[in-house]
């Protein structure tokens, strides 16, 4: 179709006159799927957001839910303080969900939902609300991420043992097979996984174990049979991640594509091509996002979408783009606009649409292709020696790996060894106006907004038939002990009123809940501590001062209070100060600020370091401090690290957090040294 703004006319003839050139020009394959992943405060600014993004062209939805959705609490829960609303939309019944779609046609939407743990409860509210639209579900078409493997590794947003989550997924998809056909129930998703450090064979390999895992699952439930296994593999989908080598980044999308095909096929018997074909969709690498000079992750993000897009065999399906500011905090809607027009400009005004494949038959191509595919088809059939993902996750294997080869890529940032432009060279720069007024250049959630979420929380469940979700929480609590699919029930859930919270405890209550491995004890050493090097240095300031307080060694401990899951930074913090002599207490993820204090207490810790990336270190960090003096503990210094603003930063020094680190400070070696400084200040040593 001919867009009005095209030069020329829509209307001229075809005289036949054209050049080969311009009947060539006509061939533009269909660009990809164009999403902003998107979601914050409430359900009714978010519905505001979406609406506004399609009319500048965005051509699919991509939902942020804040992380008591994905965490199964609802906003009152004491875990919830501080979260809600901070890094997505806060659903926690059917009312939230028809405000969010509200005159949205979701018949016509391609919807994805970045949802894990509470997939089943997230989809059958969608489905709720697409039944009240007057929607088709055989017409339905989106994805729910729905890996909760990765969440075991990565992102922290687990919720149930990994068999009983299994079982979740594996309902999932029988269900969407036989009455959501266009859906993807399962989102394979090894963004995250290079977030916490995988390397391209790591992603492919733990990615593909991932869904071999699914697989047998969904094939030895029974509850598909086998020669609609076809329709099981042609609606699992993946989602990847690119970074900023992008020719090693596209040779991994197309070994991900060959080595789909052959698993597909000689695994499972799959014949059909079109069914084996390997459908992804992409957000770029936020890990290299950087602080310092943000004005370069512009051009990172271009260079890491040519990745999954220059390669027609291996082109993503559906890209969403980090905005430039992400690493500061909570890009405006200005901002993921910028992303889009990214997109939109590659696709629309250059040629690439318009060509084969340009790697076909390039040698170099071929060679890193086959090499990536070697190796990581080693590394897949060690994890399947090893009884396949699920027994690789509970043993701590996958963790243990991600953590230590993100360990050895922040050592050789830190050596110079792998350059990042502003951080560790070229780091002279002129003063940014995007950057003028920092504190301005990124969103700010309002924090009355989460009481009001609180508020309207209470007036839906004094307003529903109280009978009726009660009734239908027992015969949820009564399906998960037996081995009924139990998307069902969960329905009857949406439509009785039940909210987030009384799904998932119902659930907690029979599958119980659980604590992933954090990988750190495992990590080996990546920073060398010989004669002269920095680690050196801090490894005998932390001995003299040991020895100076008479005891054995520094106890540190590294908290994670909130909901917030993404631990990279905390681990990564909690094996450098192992390997500085620090005895590490770490405790892994999403705890409360009186268990945080407690275990400060009980482990008569001599500094506590609090890592937040969700933005709720505004409420929970002095809530820390506060139980600390309360404890009688004042003379431990506190410090905080993750994603804060100028502003925050200067707040929370005022309460009294002794140092605050943001990604910027990327010499781990010298934050420990600076929590050593700080533990002998408060202590009154000599500096």
């Amino acid at each position: 179709m001919t867009h009005p703004d095209d030069l020329g006319s829509a209307s001229e003839p075809n005289t036949g006159s054209e050049r080969p050139e311009e009947r060539e020009r006509k061939k533009r394959d269909r660009p990809w799927l164009m999403r902003t992943y998107a979601g914050h405060s409430t359900a009714e600014a978010s519905n505001e957001l979406y609406r506004r993004n399609l009319a500048k062209g965005q051509t699919g939805l991509s939902v942020a839910f804040d992380l008591p959705t994905q965490t199964g609490y609802d906003p009152d829960h004491i875990l919830a303080r501080g979260e809600v609303g901070r890094v997505g939309v806060p659903v926690s019944h059917l009312g939230d969900m028809r405000r969010l779609f509200q005159d949205i046609p979701l018949e016509a939407m391609n919807t994805s939902m970045t949802i894990n743990a509470t997939a089943m409860w997230l989809l059958a509210l969608y489905q709720v609300v697409a039944e009240e639209h007057g929607a088709s579900l055989a017409k339905l078409q989106g994805t729910t991420q729905n890996d909760i493997i990765k969440e075991y590794l990565s992102r922290g947003t687990h919720v149930f043992p990994p068999g009983p989550s299994l079982r979740l997924t594996t309902d999932m998809i029988a269900y969407t097979v036989e009455h959501i056909p266009k859906w993807n129930p399962i989102n394979i998703c090894s963004y995250h996984l290079q977030e916490a450090g995988a390397t391209p064979v790591q992603e492919i390999a733990y990615a593909m174990s991932t869904a071999i895992a699914v697989l047998d699952a969904v094939r030895d439930s029974g509850q598909v049979p086998q020669e609609r296994m076809g329709e099981v593999v042609g609606r699992i989908s993946f989602f990847v991640n690119a970074g900023v080598r992008f020719i090693e980044e596209m040779c991994k999308m197309r070994a991900f594509n060959r080595m789909w095909d052959t698993i597909t096929r000689e695994r499972y018997g799959i014949e059909d091509p079109k069914q084996r074909r390997f459908r992804y969709g992409v957000q770029v690498n936020s890990l290299g996002l950087t602080e310092a000079q943000p004005e370069n992750n512009v051009q990172r993000i271009v260079l890491e979408m040519l990745a999954v897009t220059l390669s027609k065999d291996a082109r993503a399906r559906a890209v969403q783009l980090p905005a430039w500011n992400e690493a500061l905090g909570l890009p405006r809607p200005w901002d993921q606009q910028w992303s889009l027009r990214i997109q939109q400009v590659l696709a629309h005004e250059s040629d690439l649409l318009e060509y084969e494949d340009i790697f076909e038959g390039s040698r170099v191509i071929e060679a890193k292709v086959d090499e990536i595919v070697k190796t990581a088809t080693a590394e897949i059939d060690r994890v399947q020696e090893m009884g396949g993902a699920i027994p690789a996750v509970e043993s701590g294997y996958l963790k243990s790996q991600l953590v230590s080869s993100h360990a050895e890529r922040r050592a050789r940032i830190e050596s110079g060894e792998e350059k990042v432009v502003g951080v560790n060279s070229y780091e002279s720069t002129e003063p940014s106006p995007l950057t003028a007024d920092l504190d301005g250049a990124i969103m700010t959630v309002d924090p009355a907004g989460e009481a009001r979420v609180v508020a309207a929380l209470g007036e839906w469940r004094a307003g529903r038939d109280e009978p009726r979700a009660q009734l239908a929480i027992a015969a949820l609590k009564s399906a998960a002990t037996g081995d009924a699919n139990l998307f069902g029930p969960t329905l009857e859930c949406a439509r009785a009123g039940v909210t987030t919270g009384e799904w998932s405890f119902a659930l907690r209550d029979v599958f119980g809940e659980f604590r992933a491995p954090t990988g750190v004890s495992s990590a080996p050493v990546a920073v060398t501590a010989a004669p002269g090097t920095p680690l050196a240095e801090v490894r005998r300031m932390v001995a003299d001062t040991a020895k100076e307080l008479g005891v054995g060694k520094l106890r540190l401990l590294v908290g994670k209070p909130g909901l917030d899951g993404h631990s990279n930074g905390a681990e990564q913090i909690a094996v450098r100060a192992r390997d500085a002599g620090f005895e590490v207490v770490y405790q892994g993820i999403r705890l409360t600020p009186e268990q945080i204090v407690a275990a400060a207490v009980a482990e008569d810790v001599h500094c506590v370091g609090l890592s937040i990336l969700s933005g709720s270190h505004a409420a929970l960090v002095p809530d820390v401090l506060t139980r600390l003096r309360r404890a009688g503990v004042d003379d431990v210094p506190v410090i905080a690290g993750g994603i804060i603003p100028p502003a925050d930063a200067a707040a929370l020094l005022e309460a009294g957090v002794a140092a605050v680190f943001t990604p910027k400070d990327f010499g781990i070696t010298g934050i420990i040294g600076r929590i050593v400084e700080e533990i002998r200040r408060a202590n009154k040593l000599e500096a």
